[in-house]
């Protein structure tokens, strides 16, 4: 199994209390820690402009954005967005900012892509919110730009969202084929097509019946369009606290629970614990995340990519991963 750590930027309401003017110095801080050690193969931030799992005044901080100021402060670990909302850019332009950043990082970039999701910062920021077919389809040919792009240095697509007529994509990136392809999403008729078609990598729901399902849809779409399915890595986000004993487990979500309480009140603060935190398979000891972990990567999930709400306060939850859970299961 592989791993990947995401960097609090805000939008999880993970950097509530520290003054913004200091925020960045913690993001580069934690992305420079990561960077350090072989554990971690890539770091990771969400594309989102408001905060979860509502919108707040909270700093959120903007992804590409952070992947240029990631690529020029860290010298080995990947950098990725899970994932980037195609609407909120023109995809040739975010095809030569993409090719831009991978030549600051020395070719350390995934592009992680979907259809996008968050309403109310779609229409906050005069995106609209079109349907769930429309979004799909940008998708779709969004992809097909970055592809032409990358490979060929310009792009012209004639699409029913998109037109583009000889953009020029120069320089192209470093790595050899073009920057990979993270498609997350698990819509069964539509985004698991489009991964089956173009991805390097797919994003779904880990939870073993879920995963199984889209697991056997994604074969089928491999096979219908042509593609190696087993070419494809499987890779699935994980909310994850560790500590050493279960007492410790809770007293450590009641202080997330606590900090949450001053940008969503007593009650959502508790929602959003039980909903997020309370059934994660990485959440425990560390010999509970190691079974639960351990079952996903028999089924075929072959990269993990963990949130710690902590990281931003206490890094002891993550130092216990690093020396117990990374070892058995890599």
């Amino acid at each position: 199994m592989r791993f990947g750590i995401f960097i609090p930027q805000g939008w999880r309401l993970d950097l509530v209390g520290i003054d913004p003017a200091a925020q960045w110095g913690v993001m580069r801080d934690l992305a420079q820690r990561a960077d350090a050690t072989p554990d971690w193969e890539s770091l990771w931030v969400y594309d989102h402009f408001h905060t979860t799992p509502q919108p707040t005044a909270e700093a959120t901080h903007e992804a590409w954005t952070l992947m240029s100021a990631f690529a020029a402060a860290t010298s080995r670990i990947r950098l990725g967005q899970m994932c980037t909302a195609m609407g909120y850019r023109n995809p040739a332009y975010l095809a030569k900012v993409a090719a831009t950043v991978d030549l600051i990082s020395g070719g350390r970039v995934d592009m992680g892509i979907g259809g996008g999701w968050y309403e109310h910062e779609w229409r906050a920021y005069g995106y609209g919110f079109p349907p769930a077919g429309e979004r799909l389809g940008r998708l779709d040919e969004g992809v097909q730009i970055f592809r032409q792009a990358w490979s060929t240095g310009s792009a012209t697509l004639d699409g029913k969202y998109y037109q583009v007529d000889g953009a020029i994509v120069q320089p192209q990136p470093l790595q050899q084929g073009g920057i990979p392809i993270w498609v997350a999403g698990g819509g069964e008729k539509v985004t698991l097509r489009i991964a089956a078609k173009y991805a390097q990598y797919t994003n779904f729901s880990a939870e073993p019946e879920i995963f199984t399902q889209k697991s056997e849809l994604l074969r089928g779409h491999c096979a219908a369009v042509g593609t190696d399915f087993d070419a494809i890595t499987r890779s699935a986000n994980f909310n994850t606290l560790v500590a050493a004993t279960e007492a410790e487990v809770q007293d450590r979500l009641g202080e997330v629970e606590s900090r949450m309480a001053a940008a969503l009140g007593a009650d959502g603060a508790r929602k959003y614990v039980e909903d997020y935190f309370s059934k994660s398979a990485a959440v425990g000891t560390p010999e509970q995340v190691i079974e639960k972990l351990s079952q996903a990567r028999d089924l075929g999930l072959g990269y993990a990519i963990h949130y710690f709400p902590e990281l931003a306060y206490d890094t002891t939850g993550l130092d216990l991963f690093e020396r117990e859970v990374i070892p058995a299961l890599r």
